[in-house]
């Protein structure tokens, strides 16, 4: 700068050097050194105003020059124009917004309703109502495009709401993964409340579309809605039965997801897999699903097998037919045979003394074996049964327990065994329950029983084989006889 100024002194004296001095930023110094000077401060905004001006000027002039004169020229640049900044927004809106809730989900560890969200395309929606919402905004700025711009703005608002609420729908659509994934979903189902949401978002999205499109009120469309209400009410009617039906099942906990309920007047046995607004879907054990209405098992009966599993007891009630020819009093040697079981023995033992003393008690009455108390063998059946439930180790003791004999039939005697097992899963269930009967149908014979049987094939076989034998046999005597020969005696 000094080399600089000496020139001007050269050229032009001190007025050269002061020109010089005075062109030199008020913030540079001979060592070349930057001060930031208030005074260049306060000018800089103005410097900054002045150069935006510039530009904006320069920018505007350039477009005048370029701009197109032809009216289908301008109104085709001017959609050009609205379409890329629809876009910009929309990329704008993917970019930034929705990144922002991304990860402000992650961050508060919500990445389940994130994934939800992203499953259903909630993100998606949002995304796609950017474009509309812009156009409707910027349609009327399109030169030369007259009367078109109302009919276009009110379909691209109509359009930008229906987004908005698919992607409410979507959210809770979300909703219902991120429950049906936590613990309260083994007990309580939702997905009656979240299909009755998304019918009044429907409902709500229908009245706001269609008002916007003809240009009317929402409030105005809804006072119709009061005239077609008796329309509506048969239109919805399932709607509404399913509605009060879900609503009861679920606050009075009368159904729940994984319950095995039986519903015969609906085919309808095993395990519910589904409970929606309309219907109820069971996986019956033939694995065939059966769908029941909903508000059928609110007006009608069915089997909830619930509270079994609840207990950790299941019952076991099955019945053997004796044979009523079998029974019959024990004999005293049958009796001491019969105590060295080790479940028998303190019941025989006790019983008895019990007879003995009731005999004893008869006098010379006694002598008569009609008025004599004798032990039977059914009944001595009925207690070692009895016996071998309570030391079972797979029978519930804490619950009720029992060998009861049953009005005789034609079929036979009924002995029922009634108890309940320690395990409740099926397959269990049917073990035990295979064990104690197996158990005591190979006891029948130690005490003089046997089961009852209908008669077989193989039992008619025998019997016609039988008769033609001694048929037969008869007939080879009389021709004997017939050829002069004596009969066999």
């Amino acid at each position: 700068m000094r080399s600089k100024g000496a020139q001007g002194r050269n050229d032009n004296g001190a007025h050269a050097l002061a020109d010089t001095e005075s062109a030199t930023p008020p913030f540079m110094h001979n060592t070349g050194r930057i001060l930031f000077a208030p005074a260049f401060a306060l000018s800089l905004p103005h410097i900054v105003r002045m150069n935006l001006d510039d530009l904006v000027d320069t920018v505007t002039d350039t477009l005048q020059q370029h701009y197109p004169t032809h009216h289908w020229a301008q109104f085709a640049l001017g959609m050009l124009t609205l379409v890329l900044a629809a876009l910009f927004a929309q990329w704008v809106v993917a970019r930034i917004v929705l990144y922002f809730a991304h990860r402000l989900l992650v961050l508060t560890e919500r990445e389940a309703w994130d994934k939800a969200l992203a499953r259903h395309r909630a993100y998606h929606q949002l995304w796609y109502a950017v474009p509309f919402a812009a156009v409707a905004i910027g349609i009327g700025d399109v030169p030369h495009i007259g009367h078109a711009a109302q009919l276009i703005e009110r379909l691209a608002h109509a359009g930008a709401w229906v987004c908005v609420f698919f992607a409410m729908g979507g959210a809770l659509s979300a909703w219902q993964d991120v429950y049906a994934a936590s613990m309260e979903a083994q007990t309580r189902s939702i997905k009656g409340y979240i299909q009755i949401g998304k019918l009044a978002l429907a409902l709500i999205c229908g009245v706001l579309v269609l008002s916007i499109v003809i240009d009317r009120s929402p409030l105005w469309m809804l006072s119709g809605l009061g005239a077609l209400s008796a329309v509506l009410l048969l239109v919805f009617k399932d709607t509404l039965l399913s509605l009060v039906a879900s609503t009861q099942l679920t606050s009075n906990d009368m159904l729940r997801i994984g319950d095995w309920i039986e519903m015969p007047q609906s085919n309808a046995d095993g395990f519910v897999k589904d409970i929606a607004l309309h219907t109820v879907k069971v996986q019956n054990w033939d694995n065939t699903v059966t769908t029941v209405p909903t508000y059928k098992l609110f007006s009608e009966s069915y089997r909830n097998y619930r509270q079994m599993f609840e207990s950790g007891g299941r019952r076991i009630k099955r019945t053997l037919r004796i044979d009523a020819t079998c029974v019959r009093f024990l004999t005293n040697e049958e009796t001491a045979h019969l105590k060295q079981f080790r479940l028998l023995h303190d019941y025989l033992e006790e019983k008895q003394l019990e007879v003995d003393q009731a005999n004893k008690n008869l006098g010379e009455l006694a002598s008569e074996p009609a008025n004599r108390r004798r032990l039977t063998n059914i009944g001595t059946f009925r207690a070692y049964g009895l016996a071998y439930l309570q030391r079972h180790p797979e029978i519930r003791q804490d619950m009720a327990m029992m060998v009861r004999m049953m009005e005789p039939q034609s079929e036979g005697i009924p002995i029922e065994v009634y108890c309940f097992t320690a395990v409740t899963a099926w397959t269990q269930y049917e073990r035990i329950q295979g064990d104690v009967f197996d158990h005591l149908l190979s006891i029948l014979p130690e005490m003089g029983l046997r089961l009852y049987q209908a008669p077989s094939g193989a039992d008619m076989s025998g019997l016609v084989s039988g008769r033609i034998g001694s048929v037969s046999s008869i007939g080879s005597a009389q021709s004997g006889r017939l050829r002069g020969e004596l009969p066999t005696v």
